[in-house]
């Protein structure tokens, strides 16, 4: 009669709380220790929650062939736990160098900050390097926005999160879907159809990219035949002039500023549409609002290319100008990034009033 009365008290129990959800979808992590759950942000990061819920549900369409048909967390361990950081699991190794057989792009979304205990998040290497691997905050980590996707948040059970230790295991992860619209959310198939949506976006970037590099190149090249040479070997062709005041020694000045290679391929920039529009934003930069002006104390010879100063002390306050800097006055022989050896280089910059 106990044991009878125990269990009906378990169901209820589990029923009341499931009861007290709002409309929406959520994982329970059920470990020895207790139940952590937490709420899953299906709206905002679809493509990271149909991973999440597909492998919970062994539904995956693109794991490894050893992990089809099965729930894919029920028996791993929280491998990585540092104190007041986070909590990390998810890696079939257990070492932190598992992965399910793919890798998927990261979805920042600039509201979704790490902003306290029990922010749910992707672990990664860095940019489209995310797999299966998640961890749990057990303090603010602002320093992790714009780097990794969160996904969703612990509504119940942070004390449990506090208690974890390294190799504890997650038991399962139950899915649990309230409302129509969880409901009918189809983790497979949101992750296949959002992977071939990428896939189609990323084919149209790269056409408009090589499109705007000819017009870039183009435009170069008639800029550069009207630019002023100056005898260091610079050039530079200013399509807009401001009021003609020129920065003191020793001011700090702000300037937008755009770095193509002399064929018209962008390879870096602060404008972040710009980025966009040439097929290079990184959302991990734009999630840290890191796309912004440069700062320079005007004068000093250090911290730019030797190009690039030069250009910068023969302007003033709102002026706009293509500066075209030969290789040796650039980044020379070395290669730097997307920048090959010996580049000559064409600068933009917006200089602020």
């Amino acid at each position: 009669m106990k044991k009878f009365l125990f269990a009906f008290a378990l169901i209820t129990t589990q029923a009341f709380s499931q009861t007290k959800l709002a409309d929406g979808m959520y994982a329970n992590f059920v470990t020895k220790k207790g139940t952590i759950t937490t709420q899953l942000y299906f709206n905002e990061t679809p493509l990271t929650v149909a991973n999440f819920v597909a492998l919970a549900e062994g539904t995956h369409p693109t794991v490894k062939a050893e992990y089809k048909g099965k729930p894919f967390y029920n028996g791993l361990k929280f491998h990585r736990v540092i104190a007041n950081f986070m909590i990390q699991g998810g890696d079939p190794k257990g070492d932190g160098s598992g992965e399910p057989g793919y890798l998927f792009a990261d979805e920042i979304v600039s509201t979704l900050k790490h902003d306290g205990p029990g922010v749910l998040s992707m672990a990664n290497r860095g940019p489209v390097t995310n797999g299966s691997q998640f961890f749990i905050t057990h303090v603010a980590t602002p320093h992790l926005d714009g780097r990794h996707t969160i996904f969703g948040k612990v509504v119940n059970g942070q004390e449990i999160v506090n208690a974890i230790e390294q190799n504890d295991v997650i038991e399962k992860v139950e899915i649990i879907r309230v409302g129509k619209d969880a409901k009918k959310f189809n983790a497979a198939k949101t992750f296949t159809s959002t992977q071939e949506k990428i896939k189609k976006d990323e084919e149209l970037k790269k056409k408009q990219a090589e499109s705007l590099k000819i017009e870039s190149k183009k435009m170069f090249d008639e800029y550069q035949a009207k630019a002023t040479a100056y005898p260091s070997g610079i050039k530079m062709y200013v399509v807009e002039t401001g009021a003609g005041i020129k920065p003191t020694e020793g001011e700090n000045i702000r300037f937008d500023y755009a770095g193509y290679l002399a064929d018209g391929t962008l390879f870096d920039t602060g404008i972040e549409t710009l980025a966009e529009k040439h097929g290079i934003l990184n959302p991990q930069r734009k999630g840290a609002n890191a796309y912004q002006p440069l700062d320079y104390t005007f004068g000093n010879k250090g911290g730019f290319i030797e190009g690039m100063t030069e250009g910068l002390l023969q302007l003033n306050k709102g002026d706009k100008a293509y500066i075209f800097i030969p290789s040796n006055l650039g980044y020379g022989e070395r290669a730097m990034g997307p920048i090959p050896a010996n580049s000559n280089l064409v600068f933009y910059v917006d200089i602020k009033p």
